[in-house]
């Protein structure tokens, strides 16, 4: 079955919602100009929460070493994704997996982007708009994403219940992404929306099984 996360949670009863609901993943935003970041102190009491085998992702955006380091010394994230203009050589250092986003447009060559972050988890496919990191709630054209990549790919960028499904058929990827997809307000998750957001998922499941 398709893998999913949850991204951008800012509240304890949103992790559990998450986590009981079927996630994977949860993600927390270390990101001053989104509307979902959060703290290092309240990062760790959201960790907290989380049960077993629930893994725990932070999202940076052209962060310093030291600012990535400090977190992971307040916070246990068992995997970074960097979402701004971070090298191969920044992504790696810090002793975790990494995911890589990549901000899909027309002339991306998504095959080189690969090749350079040959060591990374996975690549995150998101949106490209200019002068944002994600977080928008916009898709994008699937049909740019090129058969054969050789990493899993992690879909992400205006995902909801109600495109889902389409979007699995089509692009098959390892996981899944959402943030506002699932919220009724930004930062706040929907627990109906997130339940919604998961039957999907594993309604098509069943049918490519």
């Amino acid at each position: 079955m398709t893998r999913i996360k949850i991204c951008g949670i800012t509240r304890v009863e949103d992790v559990l919602a998450a986590a009981h609901g079927g996630a994977d993943a949860i993600g927390l935003v270390f990101y001053d100009k989104s509307p979902r970041n959060v703290e290092r102190k309240q990062a760790a009491l959201l960790a907290a929460a989380i049960p077993p085998f629930v893994t725990l992702v932070g999202l940076f955006v052209n962060a310093s070493a030291e600012n990535v380091r400090e977190t992971l010394r307040q916070v246990p994230l068992d995997v970074l994704q960097f979402h701004g203009e971070e090298e191969p050589d920044f992504c790696r250092q810090f002793g975790r997996p990494y995911l890589k986003a990549l901000r899909v447009k027309n002339g991306l060559n998504l095959v080189q982007c690969a090749a350079r972050y040959q060591d990374a988890q996975g690549l995150l496919l998101d949106a490209y708009i200019e002068g944002t990191h994600g977080g928008t709630g916009i898709a994008f054209d699937w049909s740019l994403i090129p058969q054969g990549l050789p990493h899993p790919v992690v879909l992400s960028g205006g995902l909801h219940a109600g495109n889902v499904a389409d979007a699995i058929m089509q692009v098959r990827p390892w996981a899944v992404d959402v943030s506002s997809g699932v919220e009724s307000a930004k930062g706040i998750k929907d627990a109906a929306k997130i339940a919604a957001f998961i039957m999907e998922i594993k309604k098509i499941g069943l049918q490519l099984s």
